[in-house]
């Protein structure tokens, strides 16, 4: 596809199914780019030797290039704090490592980096507490001491603004990279995940961000509840302005992955989805002038 991003795709958000989910990837949405988290019902930090060689053989056979390694990297308690009310009640996605396994998970991910071929791991900064403060400066320090140690390996953490972690709004992500002053920690923007810690995440809190630090973007969508809640939505279909936050990064200069993470399950499953999900996101970045409208030639029947 004709775009200044590298436009991708989570796997599990299609299928557990590797092979499905990217053909579903490469051959019907015409991407050459893919993001890895979970497959056959595993976490990728579980995959053994074998698996790792099945999936390199499965990327090379759709000429799918990866993006980078979606981490549970410190998606776990901080020792010693209250306990958070997102422990247990978030998805994790295969994985639930433990705060003291952590150090053995970064190098985990760092082979795995090499494995696929990419110079980047997604990372989080703990389950979100109600008062961070008594602990922030001790969590800074284990975000720069984890990229000074990815960045002797080559491989830049990109931190998340996760609602269910401690940075999670765009002005809390400028706070945590003010504080990590790494090149090898950059951010993993998520317009959405702001959203539903309750922030505008465009214009305002992008304009908040240092561009240069923005190293990965998801793109997905929600809508408000009555409660005051949200639910995730179809991209597209929600609050987030995707045509102008495509058009700022555009501006902005930013050439790296933008990836979409599906998370709405609205249209049965999680494939179909995904596709309805597509089918905005394409229209959104047709839109803003950073795809070309001609630059894809979908399929819709499993051929491989």
């Amino acid at each position: 596809m004709n775009s200044p991003f590298q436009l991708g795709v989570i796997n599990d958000e299609i299928s557990q199914d590797f092979d499905r989910a990217c053909w579903v990837a490469a051959r019907e949405f015409g991407m050459d780019w893919i993001e890895l988290r979970a497959m056959w019902n595993k976490n990728m930090m579980n995959l053994d030797s074998h698996e790792v060689a099945e999936a390199r053989r499965i990327l090379e056979k759709y000429r799918l290039r990866v993006t980078d390694i979606a981490s549970p990297l410190f998606k776990t308690d901080w020792p010693g704090a209250p306990a958070s009310k997102f422990t247990t009640q978030h998805d994790q996605f295969g994985a639930d490592f433990t705060y003291d396994q952590q150090t053995e998970l970064l190098q985990r991910c760092i082979e795995l980096a090499k494995a696929f071929r990419t110079d980047r791991v997604r990372c989080f900064d703990f389950w979100r507490l109600d008062d961070p403060a008594p602990y922030r400066a001790a969590i800074d320090a284990k975000l720069l001491e984890a990229a000074a140690t990815a960045g002797k390996h080559g491989v830049i953490l990109l931190i998340e603004n996760e609602y269910a972690c401690n940075t999670a709004t765009a002005s809390e992500a400028a706070r945590t990279l003010a504080a990590v002053e790494s090149p090898h920690l950059m951010l993993n923007w998520d317009a959405a995940n702001a959203a539903a810690r309750g922030e505008e995440p465009f214009p305002l809190g992008y304009s908040l961000l240092p561009k240069a630090r923005i190293g990965h973007c998801h793109c997905k969508d929600l809508v408000r509840t009555a409660n005051g809640g949200f639910d995730w939505a179809a991209v597209g279909t929600g609050v987030i302005d995707w045509v102008s936050q495509f058009k700022a990064l555009k501006r902005d200069g930013y050439r790296h992955a933008v990836n979409l993470e599906t998370h709405w399950r609205g249209a049965g499953t999680p494939e179909e989805s995904t596709r309805k999900s597509w089918a905005g996101e394409k229209k959104d970045l047709q839109q803003a002038g950073v795809l070309e409208a001609a630059s894809f030639l979908p399929l819709r029947s499993h051929l491989g």
